[in-house]
């Protein structure tokens, strides 16, 4: 799959501070007359949405691991054809929150399911479509739920401590097996110190 604009991920456990992250890099671009969309997954679009509400209810507590993974892949392949590849083609810069790093983060290492196959599913449901660059913001589960702890947990928030800790390490790993593609920064910093370091990575890669 082709396409003329840039592709930006974000990525990180609970409380990392991703998602404020992209607001910022998001007014930062408009600011300077980038054609800039904001996405995430789950939940673009009507599919989206209506997926998203099964995934993260509360109430959807035993929800089967492979019933969750095929949820998260049928919503990124909606995705994908009718919202990110047509916002390339535009060429715009897409900024999502969370891609296809979460599944093998959260349902692979966090959930056991082997990596490869997720690996072909991803690659299924995206034809191919890679970031341009990732950004993993990377800080402990126990600091990133001290910054949420005033919110009402969803179901994967709601997971146990350990969970997420094995989706950490999860994310540091595919870090480690993808230098080029992910930048990993420390999201226990201010905000603006954070940014500063996406700012410069993207500066390095020739993307701003």
């Amino acid at each position: 799959m082709t396409s003329k604009g840039v592709f930006i991920t974000f990525e990180g456990i609970e409380g990392c501070g991703k998602t404020t992250q992209i607001t910022r890099l998001r007014d930062f671009l408009t600011d300077r007359g980038v054609p800039v969309v904001t996405t995430q997954e789950p939940g673009e679009g009507a599919v989206g949405q209506a997926i998203r509400r099964q995934l993260l209810d509360q109430h959807n507590a035993g929800l089967d691991a492979a019933a969750e993974v095929m949820l998260y892949l049928a919503d990124r392949a909606q995705h994908v054809t009718h919202f990110i590849a047509p916002a390339l083609r535009a060429g715009k810069t897409v900024l999502c929150d969370r891609y296809t790093d979460s599944t093998l983060a959260y349902q692979g290492y966090g959930r056991d399911i082997a990596l490869e196959m997720l690996k072909e599913l991803n690659e299924f449901v995206t034809h191919g479509l890679a970031p341009d660059v990732t950004f993993l913001f990377d800080i402990p589960p126990e600091d990133g739920f001290a910054r949420i702890r005033d919110r009402v947990l969803d179901r994967m928030e709601s997971e146990a401590i350990a969970f997420h800790r094995k989706v950490r390490e999860g994310y540091l790993c595919l870090a480690r097996e993808a230098p080029d593609r992910i930048v990993c920064l420390d999201g226990r910093p201010s905000v603006s110190a954070v940014f500063d370091g996406l700012i410069q990575a993207l500066a390095r890669r020739g993307i701003i």
